[in-house]
């Protein structure tokens, strides 16, 4: 009962935010605060995680395929391929899970256990509106923008690794990654950002917004956000794969 109470109150919570989306006026000063928090200040943790995650992938394909079986631009193909379908946007997604969902959780969760967004209610503010709508906006414009940015560090990071380690040179590289290089699939790590951003906000709005039980509480919808972030990621990165691959 507890889990079907709570599908309503967030389906709830999403259909005022959509009724309010053309409230522009109200929310426009959030929104561009938002678009700095979610999308400036998580480059340089995104672009840190893609690099490495580029770099450790090359290191691990060279020594998997360590064979005169396959020509050496082979590991260009599966890493470039490997970051663009997948890991720049559900390693990015899991990253800003922490990151952006735990913020947004304990933001509102604090608002709320505190009473200001009762406050706003009473002053005549839609906390919806004011609140909810520019996080979750955010999310779904600026995730597109961090899966660039993780995509092409990731690509940078497995030239880098493998010319350092002499695996192969930065030509044969980029041979092999664009001989599989195909423009749907940009379209569809596009696609899986936009769905990833929405659901990570939506989430943590939630979470935070319906927190009861003061710093405990608050502390218990920031864990649940992350969590629950996660694991809807993973699910939506499946739902996506088997619709769209």
């Amino acid at each position: 009962m507890d889990s079907i109470k709570q599908f309503g109150q967030y389906s709830l919570l999403l259909y005022q935010a959509l009724r309010s989306v053309t409230e522009f006026s109200t929310y426009r000063k959030n929104l561009f605060a938002e678009f700095v928090k979610v999308g400036y200040e998580s480059i340089p943790i995104i672009m840190l995680t893609g690099f490495f995650t580029g770099a450790v992938l090359t290191l691990q394909t060279a020594y998997q395929l360590d064979t005169d079986l396959y020509p050496v631009s082979i590991v260009g193909s599966i890493v470039g391929q490997s970051i663009v379908i997948e890991l720049a946007a559900v390693i990015g997604g899991l990253v800003l899970a922490g990151k952006v969902g735990a913020r947004i959780s304990t933001e509102l969760g604090t608002m709320r256990v505190s009473e200001q967004i009762d406050a706003l209610e009473s002053m005549g503010f839609n906390s919806v509106t004011f609140l909810v709508v520019p996080r979750i906006l955010a999310g779904i414009c600026m995730f597109p923008v961090l899966y660039v940015a993780a995509a092409t560090t990731g690509i940078s990071g497995g030239i880098l690794a493998g010319s350092l380690d002499g695996i192969l040179p930065v030509a044969e590289f980029m041979q092999g990654a664009r001989q599989f290089f195909y423009p749907e699939d940009v379209v569809f790590g596009i696609v899986k950002s936009f769905v990833f951003g929405f659901v990570i906000t939506s989430i943590a709005c939630f979470k935070g917004y319906y927190a009861f039980g003061g710093a405990e509480g608050v502390g218990n919808a920031t864990t649940q956000s992350t969590v629950l972030g996660c694991i809807y990621i993973l699910l939506a990165d499946f739902v996506l794969a088997a619709i769209l691959l």
